[in-house]
C-alpha cells in the first residue's frame, strides 16, 4: 500500500530523532541524532466519484476537512 494521499498528495517526510542525556536537558547534552521518517495517517476509503464506487487512499486530515466522504453502507 502506497503511503501517499490520493486527494492532497501528502507523502512521508524526513526528520531526525534526537537522543538527549539527563533530566530537563531540552537544549543541552545531545547524545546523538538518527534519521527517521514521519508517515501520514493513510486510510483506505470507499467513495463515489462520477457515479461509480472507487477505493481511494486518503489521509485523515482530508477526511476531517470533508474533501472525501465515505460511501454509506446502505447506498448501493
Amino acid at each position: 500500500m502506497s503511503k501517499r494521499c490520493d486527494v492532497c498528495g501528502k507523502e512521508p517526510s524526513f526528520g531526525r530523532q534526537v537522543a538527549r542525556l539527563g533530566v530537563r536537558a531540552q537544549k543541552r547534552r545531545i547524545k546523538g541524532r538518527s534519521a527517521r521518517m514521519y508517515y501520514p495517517n493513510i486510510q483506505s476509503v470507499k467513495t463515489i466519484i462520477g457515479g461509480t464506487a472507487v477505493r481511494l487512499k486518503a489521509c485523515t486530515s482530508c477526511l476531517r476537512k470533508g474533501k472525501v466522504t465515505r460511501r454509506s453502507q446502505t447506498a448501493a
